[in-house]
């Protein structure tokens, strides 16, 4: 499953150069740009504020009909500066720490010079609090979600029923983050003006990474203030 299928567009042929990703969209759609890496399906709602944008799925997944299909980790061989955001939902936890670094460093390469990177990922400080506080066993079920029980096991090393129902080692969890290390990878991938914020009763990170100061038009849309990103 993790051949090199890097840069091959919906048709599967092969671009000779570098690929960018509007090819997979010939009429050139002027909205602001955001790749949602590792989405697994446009079905899966993102964040309403990229609502009017042009919505572009990264996968290497092709079950769910990506624009784009490649392995987040080798970001760097397509196009650089094409997109204003890179949206990445519970799938940076998937790839081992050193990996996760060349993810990352990806995003930044396919992001505009004013673009940001929208991360979100399970927070190992709730999770571990939780279990102290309520003396858990890491089989016992932490919340319950839209798809079933997820117990301790399953935010710290992946959901168990989904890895045993399609033998898919990717979706297991490689390394994890607490807030802290979040703003540290993404400051050594080159982003500046981090902001993290953490939901205890969602046991997860949002981390918001911007390659230059985030403009007016950004500070409106993610609700930012001057003293947020200070």
């Amino acid at each position: 499953m993790f051949g090199r299928i890097l840069g091959k567009n919906k048709a599967g042929q092969e671009p000779e150069g570098p690929l960018r990703t509007d090819e997979a969209d010939p009429g050139r759609d002027t909205r602001p740009r955001v790749l949602n890496v590792g989405g697994a399906s446009k079905q899966v709602p993102i964040p309403s504020y990229y609502a009017g944008w042009n919505h572009l799925l990264l996968d290497i997944d092709p079950r769910g009909d990506p624009d784009v299909l490649c392995d987040a980790r080798e970001l760097h061989a397509l196009e650089p500066s094409q997109f204003d955001a890179v949206y990445c939902s519970h799938n940076l936890e998937h790839y081992h720490k050193h990996e996760g670094a060349l993810v990352l460093g990806g995003f930044a390469h396919v992001l505009k010079p004013d673009g940001f990177a929208d991360i979100r990922v399970p927070d190992m400080t709730s999770v571990m609090r939780a279990c102290v506080a309520r003396n858990m066993d890491i089989e016992d079920v932490l919340y319950e979600s839209a798809a079933g029980p997820i117990t301790v096991r399953d935010v710290i090393y992946g959901w168990g029923v989904e890895i045993e129902r399609t033998g898919d080692d990717f979706y297991a969890h490689k390394t994890g983050f607490t807030g802290a290390s979040l703003r540290a990878a993404m400051e050594l991938a080159g982003f500046r003006g981090v902001l993290v914020v953490v939901d205890e009763h969602a046991y997860e990170i949002r981390a918001l990474g911007f390659k230059d100061e985030p403009n007016a038009v950004q500070r409106a849309m993610l609700g930012l203030s001057e003293a947020a990103l200070r």
